[in-house]
């Protein structure tokens, strides 16, 4: 079953299980989906939905971190919520010892020579560790280690 039929499912026995938080997560996901296939007007494959997930994912966070800023704990103990629900969807993410060896991997692989590199680095490794690792993370290593080539 694909990504976007898992979630159907969810939303499905969410509904059945009378879940409103996990409901509310679940449908946000599904418009999200929907909408960007509506924008491109094709059907999304797993990668393209595990993107959308990741970006959800991302937004939730900069949520916190805002609300946690505006001392609304209130507020980004819900956002946490919705991250926790988000993430069983998306693959287990790479440990920052996996993450380390793909990135070598990938600049010795790639004959990456300088910073110059960075842009076909980090389109292989977009490619590699897609919903698996946060890409701004992933970006910072690998800037750090060009510089020192």
């Amino acid at each position: 079953m694909s990504l976007k039929g898992q979630i159907t499912e969810d939303m499905k026995s969410a509904m059945k299980a009378g879940e409103k938080d996990r409901l509310k997560v679940v449908r946000l996901m599904l418009a999200a989906i929907k909408q960007i296939e509506v924008d491109t007007r094709s059907e999304l494959d797993d990668a393209a939905v595990l993107s959308v997930l990741d970006k959800m994912v991302k937004q939730r966070r900069d949520s916190v971190e805002q609300f946690v800023k505006g001392h609304r704990e209130d507020l980004a103990a819900i956002e946490r919520d919705e991250i926790s629900v988000l993430e069983t969807y998306l693959p287990e993410q790479l440990s920052a010892d996996e993450l380390a060896a793909m990135i070598d991997e990938v600049i010795q692989a790639s004959n990456a020579g300088s910073i110059r590199d960075m842009g076909k680095v980090m389109g292989q490794l977009k490619a590699k560790a897609a919903g698996r690792a946060d890409m701004g993370a992933v970006g910072a290593v690998v800037k750090e280690r060009l510089s020192a080539l």
